[in-house]
């Protein structure tokens, strides 16, 4: 070392008592703060990654079970749409069988084979019940003023049929599944 840093100019002296600090007496305080020292405990540091790693994957888990109960819920939506559709299309292809079947009692009320007439009156109450228990109601609206929505007119009346714009006759039966129309019913109408 060289003999200038050693000794110190006297104007340096009397700045230096307050630079020196003071050595730790036990029991008096220190004036440093907690934010001075760095130090924290490892197992703190560690607790609180640990916490921060639970939050995570708390709020994780919450978003999976909130979007599988989505799915779910989606998931049984579609199927019972399906079901519906599918009820409805059976039952739109069983329309002619009904149709043949009322046809087939007409046919037999003129016949004198009793058991081929009450035979084929037992299938077609089996039908209609069957039906009844899918909600299937025919559309029935003879003497009413024609609906576009319910029925297709197929040919025109005379005015001496019914009243101007009115269903005078018909012609095959339309059928709907609660508000659906599953077939529209072939109708004569009175011209306006």
């Amino acid at each position: 070392m060289s003999k200038e840093k050693k000794y110190r100019r006297p104007e340096e002296a009397e700045k230096a008592p307050e630079e020196v600090s003071q050595p730790d007496v036990p029991g008096e305080e220190t004036t440093e703060t907690a934010e001075e020292q760095p130090e924290t405990n490892p197992l703190e540091k560690k607790l609180e990654e640990a916490e921060a790693k639970t939050a995570e994957y708390l709020a994780m888990a919450q978003r999976v079970q909130a979007d599988f109960e989505n799915y779910r819920k989606r998931n049984e939506s579609v199927r019972a749409d399906a079901y519906a559709d599918g009820r409805k299309d059976v039952a739109a292809l069983m329309l002619p069988v009904l149709d043949n079947l009322e046809r087939a009692v007409e046919a037999a009320t003129e016949s004198c084979d009793e058991a081929l007439k009450n035979g084929v009156e037992l299938v077609l109450k089996q039908m209609n019940d069957l039906y009844q228990k899918l909600e299937v109601t025919p559309i029935d609206r003879l003497g009413e003023k024609f609906d576009p929505n319910l029925e297709n007119a197929v040919l025109q009346g005379n005015e001496e049929d019914g009243e101007p714009g009115t269903v005078c006759q018909v012609l095959q039966k339309g059928y709907r599944m609660g508000d659906r129309v599953l077939r529209h019913a072939m109708v004569k109408v009175v011209p306006e």
